[in-house]
């Protein structure tokens, strides 16, 4: 998750006197408004739980009232000291700093507290109701939603909750999975648009998974409502015959075996992205990107129109980052902030790539959904590091503590949904695009640091796997 504080406002305090406040933005978005003080506590704080040698360093404080040059000076140090927070694994994952920005979060916002209804979407045609609170977190949004499902809490650890944007032409695309420090109602609630809603979906990599989950009754139909949505949005590719086996096995009520069926088709498990534009193998290049199986998919368009398809491991990828554009006006890159109302911020995805034994190379994905990649290439790389530390990716919910939804109340399973629509005659021509980008003739792509490119408003993902090859997974 990427955090910055792109922007400051001169706000009236109770008595008359005004203040700055600083705005910070979580992946483009406004998340919360404090001021220096609050956020200088939250820092003494950290300071006084875990010691002066881990906390970052924070802006220090003035006599005199700040001229415009230093507010500025304070906003870029505010905004490292954030960043640097969130990026150090103890501090960023501690209670105290997500405590922090969801009350701050509920502040800014100005919703009280209180019982509300929360619409679920579980596929492209289910949804379920949940009543909770508006100051409950992202942890027990999913407590409830798994309660009113009959899902036991020892499954629910393997879905999760996503923000995701319906377009007019009902597909979905996934924004960002949602975070501790945020409150799901209000994170809707503040985006003051229909088109955004939360998912339900599965929320881990390995197939192999699957099988825990089916045991269950609602977590097979979870998993089955899924599929089949997947399935019809294009996600898994399926040609005719595959149709009609899944078609039977699906009016047989063979949920188990139409998964498992599903489980062979290309790109099962995958979440797929809004077109974006590549610089791999050509700059300029359009392309389709999955995620899914520890890799990210290209289905790439060439400027020739030739259609080129390939797979990056992330066993393979030695690090990444994402970088957010700044506004570019007469071919110069502004310095100033701007409202993500008024300007629109370009994200993209960078990889480094070990594309033979001794050659690594830069690979760009310039897209909206940079920072979901990111996630997803993060999860990727947790999930295998339990896995091959002998772990369990099991999660137990805690209790809620107010009680407010009892499984009286809540015994409703997921739906089957409708049998399949015929599949788009269109999709089917991508499975017969099967020449691989290894193929391609490759030229250096180096990342540029350029002002005129990028801010420098970027962070890093983990370096993938020291010691942790192909061969060890």
């Amino acid at each position: 998750m990427h955090f910055s504080i792109p922007e400051t406002e001169v706000r009236s305090g109770e008595n008359g006197s005004t203040y700055v406040a600083f705005n910070i933005h979580v992946n483009s978005v406004l998340h919360c408004q404090v001021r220096y003080r609050q956020l200088l506590g939250l820092h003494q704080q950290i300071k006084k739980e875990y010691g002066n040698n881990v906390v970052p360093a924070f802006p220090p404080k003035k006599i005199f009232t700040l001229t415009p040059a230093e507010v500025e000076q304070r906003r870029e140090q505010l905004e490292k000291y954030m960043q640097a927070v969130r990026q150090d694994p103890m501090l960023g994952a501690s209670e105290m700093f997500n405590s922090f920005l969801r009350k701050a979060q509920q502040e800014t916002q100005q919703i009280p507290t209180e019982e509300v209804p929360l619409e679920i979407y579980l596929s492209k045609r289910q949804k379920v109701m949940v009543n909770i609170l508006t100051s409950d977190q992202t942890e027990d949004v999913l407590e409830a939603v798994a309660s009113k499902l009959d899902l036991p809490d020892d499954l629910a650890g393997y879905f999760s909750l996503f923000l995701v944007r319906e377009g007019v032409d009902g597909g979905l695309t996934f924004v960002r999975k949602l975070q501790d420090f945020e409150l799901p109602y209000v994170s809707i609630t503040s985006l003051r648009s229909s088109e955004f809603h939360i998912a339900l979906r599965k929320s881990y990599w390995d197939t192999a998974y699957d099988s825990d989950v089916m045991d269950n009754r609602v977590g097979l139909n979870l998993l089955y409502t899924q599929t089949v949505s997947d399935i019809e949005r294009g996600w898994i590719l399926v040609n005719k015959d595959q149709h009609r086996q899944l078609k039977s096995l699906q009016e047989k009520g063979s949920k188990k075996e139409f998964i498992r069926l599903g489980q062979t088709l290309k790109y099962f498990g995958y979440i797929q992205f809004d077109p974006c534009v590549t610089d791999f193998p050509e700059k300029g290049c359009h392309a389709i990107v999955s995620a899914g199986n520890n890799e990210l998919n290209f289905q790439v368009k060439l400027p020739n129109e030739q259609m080129k398809e390939g797979s990056f491991k992330v066993t393979r990828m030695r690090c990444w980052r994402v970088t957010s554009s700044v506004p570019v006006a007469n071919g110069t890159a502004s310095t100033s902030p701007c409202s993500s109302a008024k300007c629109e911020v370009k994200l993209e995805l960078a990889f480094e790539y070990l594309m033979s034994k001794d050659r690594l190379q830069w690979v760009t994905i310039t897209s909206p959904q940079a920072i979901m990649m990111s996630i997803c290439l993060q999860s990727m790389v947790d999930e295998l590091m339990v896995k091959k530390s002998g772990g369990s990716i099991k999660k137990m919910l805690r209790k809620r503590p107010n009680g407010s939804l009892h499984r009286s109340e809540s015994q409703q399973a997921v739906k089957s949904p409708p049998l399949l629509d015929s599949p788009d005659p269109d999709r089917e021509q991508i499975v017969k695009l099967s020449t691989k980008l290894s193929s391609v003739s490759l030229r250096g792509i180096s990342a540029s640091n350029s002002a005129n490119d990028v801010s420098g408003n970027d962070f890093h993902g983990n370096y993938a796997f020291e010691g942790i090859g192909d061969d060890d997974l």
